[in-house]
């Protein structure tokens, strides 16, 4: 059992073995599942992750309240286009992560990996990857449980709760978590994984959660795509020997910190931010009409 990285590094020590390996064998322990239910289990999870990613492809997926929809498609057709600047990889990541916001703005299934105002970095990022390395499925699913573990461990010393530490607990862990994924698939060792993780946190730390309408589609979706740069990015820098400093767990407590230090209205309060410029008001007014409603839902439970 592992409760920080320091922990789980301990633990690998001189067995040459992967944070995956130590991931699976923790859940084997206190799940009593067997290593081939358990890859079982994440390829499910991965399946849905890829069918998510790719929905809203060819054809635009809008949701409900018609506040966001249709990028996904629009990314797609722009890189058919050749007109692009960043690399083919990263434009398809983004992409992927648009339209799995997408879906799960529609109300379509997701994985909530770390949460589903999250849900496109990780399965952006993954598969964008995995595809561009022709990775093997076991060592696709391998990154995913190195995901999983790197999501573990910001949970239980931190949080991934937008209303509890801000957008940064949520695409801050998403991008971690997707960044250590994508290092190891990339070959690289548990302790490149965790300097990969430590930046990508670093990156955003202080990110706000500010949603228009108090609805988890703007400015989610373009964070989502923005999340999978940052992975990205923190894979190569840490691939390159570049390291945080900065130890992951130490990284994991300062957002804990700076999220409680963040006030209400910027915490998935949709009373701060771009939530409450003109422009945000207006279009709450728009979708919730002009009867008072603050599209605050978690909070007032007047409809129920």
């Amino acid at each position: 059992m592992y409760h920080n990285a320091k922990e789980l590094l301990a633990l690998i020590g001189d067995s040459g073995k992967s944070i995956a390996d130590i991931v699976i064998e923790n859940e084997m322990e206190i799940s009593e599942m067997s290593r081939e239910a358990i890859m079982d289990e994440l390829q499910r999870r991965y399946d849905i992750m890829y069918k998510a990613c790719h929905d809203g492809l060819e054809t635009a997926v809008t949701s409900i309240s018609g506040l966001t929809g249709g990028t996904g498609k629009q990314m797609w057709d722009f890189i058919k286009s050749g007109k692009g600047i960043q690399d083919l990889t990263t434009q398809k990541g983004i992409a992927y992560a648009l339209s799995c916001s997408e879906v799960n703005a529609s109300m379509g299934l997701i994985v909530a990996a770390p949460t589903a105002g999250a849900c496109g970095i990780l399965p952006g990022t993954l598969i964008c990857v995995a595809e561009k390395l022709n990775s093997e499925k076991e060592d696709i699913l391998k990154a995913l449980a190195t995901a999983a573990g790197v999501g573990q461990i910001i949970t239980k010393n931190a949080t991934v709760s937008g209303a509890e530490g801000g957008c940064q607990a949520e695409c801050g862990a998403a991008a971690s978590m997707a960044a250590a994924a994508i290092t190891q698939l990339c070959g690289g060792s548990p302790e490149q994984c965790f300097e990969a993780a430590a930046i990508a946190m670093k990156n955003v730390m202080g990110l706000v959660c500010d949603p228009v309408a108090g609805l988890v589609e703007m400015p989610c979706t373009k964070r989502n795509a923005s999340g999978v740069t940052n992975a990205i990015l923190c894979c190569d820098l840490a691939m390159a020997g570049i390291t945080s400093h900065i130890p992951f767990d130490e990284v994991v407590d300062a957002m804990f910190r700076v999220g409680k230090a963040l006030p209400s209205t910027l915490r998935e309060t949709a009373l701060g931010g771009i939530a409450v410029t003109p422009t945000g008001i207006a279009l709450k007014e728009k979708i919730f009409g002009g009867g008072g409603c603050s599209g605050n839902c978690a909070s007032c439970g007047a409809c129920k």
